[in-house]
């Protein structure tokens, strides 16, 4: 009872001193008050906002019929196969929208990097603009090898279309574009789905189609695997998982795991250097952890390359870190080796010496094989190509300097990205004409002013060589070699000789292909306020390369446009991350890539089978 008694009293003045405590300091009485008022104001706020929300919703839909015209509804029908023009779109169902029907229409094919890039550029005030994609998303490639042992989720890759279009005002059109009825100005489309056809006029047509692979004449390549789509990395991840888990079986003899687990590239460029280097990382982090120890023995990983290294367009130095890191890690690196056949089951190759000549026949069982050689053209670009008639490279759209697709007179038509080609001219072919052109004494040697003048016209003529074209009277001093104070002939031939043997093929890369998007943005902006010759407006397109990345696995290599070379460390792993995060295309793909790294550095990948 005195305990209680005792209980009783210390509970009595513990409240006395909390409704004291509380009565007798206002401050806190109102504190609290305010973060109740704050509170529920928020979720009042919250509640508001979404109401709100779903009532805009429901009020932008009705009465949809009414404001859409009526040839968006029921198009008009012409063009030389006489199918129904998209003159009028089903989302121009705002007064704004009306009003951009009269301004110049700009039709862009393709849902690339340069598609994208030009996208971002365009000004949605000048031009009404129409995006024509086989695909309703923008896929970021370089990242697609990370999808097939699932580092990321395919999700993280792409973006939709119509979300990037709806930043410059346009319309977008999901189908296939098959082929152009020059004469009227129009885009023949094969529609999603049914595959109704249609035509999409235009005033500038911009064609990023991209590029397929390259067959190179082999047998068996339906035996292959490619890395262009998400669905070719959906296809390899689902192989890749279902070889492991059938090797892992009981009934699986010896013979048949080894195969199973035998994984051949063909190409040894970045593509098919970092799908080895992102299998070589699985095997190590995740096969070992949740399946049978004796599968890591059994797996193999061979490089197949055509050239004398892997990472061939790579610096000397860093294509030798790469094959030297390989080997340690266990992979067969086949170098100087031309594939013959692929069959159900093996690939057959021969391997030449340094004069080409064939030495030895070589073959290599395999579970998967993956085909990553070089570009070739789609067909919408080659068919373009042959009704133009002009068009003579086999594997790319020709044009001129600025992006036009040559044989197309008014300037109308313009091409980017893998599938298209900037000519070079032969300044070798010219040299007599430049020469006699500026040699006003006519004494067969050009002084100072008159160099000045010839390399004036050319580069007006041609203006590819301008950014290969140096200071003036360093370039008259260094070819100047008999130091007589003028140019002479031959010392202008070898001169001309340099410059186009400095004069290369861009390479078919997204970083090219991104650069050009944009300049082609930047030039049809300023087009539509300068109506005058677009040579005088703007200058030819000039690419400026800022370097090349590589994974290979917990690493990475790279060259910078600088001369700076990265090769291995941990540090170069996470330069490479952050290069390809911050070239995304929006906040949600930067968002999912940090989350999917984060996953798999806490858990692991996922190692399912869908």
């Amino acid at each position: 009872m005195p305990f209680l008694t005792a209980a009783r009293r210390v509970s009595q003045v513990a409240l006395r001193r909390y409704y004291s405590s509380n009565t007798t300091d206002p401050a806190r009485k109102h504190a609290r008050r305010a973060i109740w008022t704050v509170g529920t104001l928020a979720v009042g706020a919250f509640g508001v906002y979404y109401l709100r929300q779903d009532i805009e919703y429901i009020g932008i839909a009705q009465d949809a019929h009414k404001a859409v015209p009526s040839l968006a509804l029921h198009p008009e029908k012409g063009g030389a196969k006489d199918l129904p023009i998209v003159s009028h779109q089903l989302d121009d169902d705002k007064p704004e929208a009306m009003q951009r029907l009269t301004k110049p229409r700009v039709v862009v094919v393709g849902g690339g990097w340069g598609a994208v890039a030009a996208l971002r550029q365009i000004d949605p005030d000048e031009y009404n603009v129409t995006l024509i994609s086989d695909n309703n998303y923008f896929l970021y490639t370089p990242l697609l090898p990370s999808c097939t042992v699932g580092t990321l989720e395919m999700r993280s890759l792409l973006e939709p279309l119509r979300k990037l279009v709806a930043r410059v005002k346009g319309h977008f059109l999901e189908g296939t574009a098959v082929d152009i009825d020059l004469d009227n100005k129009f885009v023949e489309v094969v529609g999603v789905g049914k595959g109704d056809r249609f035509y999409v006029p235009y005033d500038k047509l911009l064609i990023a189609v991209g590029s397929t692979s390259i067959t190179h004449g082999v047998e068996g390549l339906e035996h292959t695997f490619r890395l262009k789509t998400i669905q070719d990395a959906m296809a390899v991840r689902r192989k890749v998982t279902r070889n492991v888990e059938r090797a892992a079986l009981p009934t699986t003899s010896p013979e048949e795991r080894k195969q199973l687990l035998s994984f051949v590239v063909c190409g040894g460029g970045p593509t098919g250097v970092e799908f080895a280097a992102e299998l070589y990382d699985w095997m190590n982090e995740d096969l070992v952890k949740w399946f049978p120890k004796i599968l890591r023995e059994d797996i193999s990983v061979t490089i197949i390359q055509s050239r004398d290294h892997i990472l061939n367009t790579f610096d000397v130095q860093i294509s030798e870190y790469a094959e030297r890191r390989f080997s340690r890690a266990g992979m067969n690196i086949v170098t100087n080796a031309r594939v013959l056949r692929i069959l159900e089951d093996k690939v057959i190759y021969k391997i030449k010496n340094a004069d080409g000549e064939k030495v030895a026949f070589g073959e290599v069982p395999y579970g998967l094989c993956m085909w990553s050689t070089g570009i070739a053209m789609t067909p919408f670009a080659r068919n373009l190509a042959e009704k133009l008639g002009k068009q003579v490279h086999q594997r790319a759209i020709q044009t001129d300097p600025y992006c036009r697709v040559l044989g197309i007179s008014d300037g109308s038509m313009y091409a980017i990205g893998d599938c298209a080609t900037i000519k070079n001219p032969k300044l070798l072919e010219h040299i007599m004409e430049i020469f006699e052109a500026n040699d006003e004494n006519n004494d067969g040697s050009l002084t100072l002013e008159e160099f000045a003048k010839a390399v004036g016209t050319m580069r007006k003529r041609f203006p590819f060589t301008q950014q290969h074209l140096g200071k003036l009277v360093t370039m008259f001093h260094e070819y100047d070699v008999d130091k007589s104070g003028t140019i002479e002939v031959d010392e202008m031939r070898q001169m001309l000789s340099d410059i186009d043997k400095k004069m290369t093929q861009l390479p078919a890369t997204a970083q090219v292909a991104s650069q050009q998007g944009t300049y082609i943005g930047k030039l049809l902006n300023k087009a539509a306020k300068d109506r005058s010759d677009i040579e005088d407006v703007v200058g030819p397109f000039q690419y400026r390369h800022l370097g090349t990345l590589a994974y290979l696995g917990n690493t990475a290599v790279g060259e910078f446009g600088w001369g700076y070379k990265m090769m291995g460390g941990l540090w170069a792993q996470y330069l490479w991350r952050s290069v390809y995060w911050s070239k995304q295309v929006s906040m949600r793909t930067r968002i999912n890539l940090s989350i999917d790294w984060t996953k798999r550095a806490l858990f692991g990948r996922d190692i399912s089978t869908v």
